[in-house]
């Protein structure tokens, strides 16, 4: 901004996402690595790195998850840390017990192309329907602000189809609009 240069910065928060690093990355675990779920589809995370670029928002937020855990690390950052603590540790880790052999990247490249997507596609969401309303909140707000003008002009516009109204001598009593 000093400068007036055009550049513009975006946190893009991301959530747990179906990549190879869990097949290639280097475990000393008893069970094979996983993203803590619920896992989306790299498409996902493209899409809103794309979105991000042009948005010239401050930040991007994908997947309620990581909607959870910003907010939960804001409001509540003990509670948090107590509950990853707890469950983050065991959420990393599948069923499937590790191959203690299998070749990682820590010193050199594993051979052969890992792909874009990891394992766990039967498991991976291929949209964010938090990331689609960020996109389209814009439409959002003015789809919210038409509806509650509508619903203020049916309630205001409206007359009342009886009243119940009592004296101090009668029971009440069902007035009929006109009488």
């Amino acid at each position: 901004m000093h400068d007036g240069v055009g550049v513009h910065l975006v946190m893009v928060q991301m959530p747990a996402l179906n990549t190879p690093q869990f097949d290639w990355a280097r475990n000393k675990m008893s069970r094979r690595p996983q993203p803590v779920p619920p896992i989306f589809q790299p498409e996902v995370a493209a899409d809103a790195v794309v979105y991000a670029a042009h948005s010239r928002r401050r930040e991007v937020w994908v997947g309620g998850s990581s909607v959870q855990a910003i907010v939960a690390n804001k409001f509540f950052p003990g509670l948090l840390d107590r509950y990853l603590a707890k469950k983050g540790y065991t959420g990393q880790l599948t069923n499937e017990p590790a191959d203690p052999g299998r070749p990682d990247n820590l010193y050199d490249p594993v051979p052969g192309d890992p792909d874009t997507r990891g394992r766990f596609d039967s498991r991976a969401a291929n949209y964010s329907l938090q990331l689609w309303a960020t996109e389209h909140r814009g439409a959002l707000i003015a789809g919210t602000l038409g509806i509650a003008a509508f619903v203020t002009t049916l309630i205001a516009g409206s007359k009342p189809l009886a009243r119940v109204y009592q004296t101090s001598s009668e029971p009440a009593r069902l007035h009929e609009p006109g009488q």
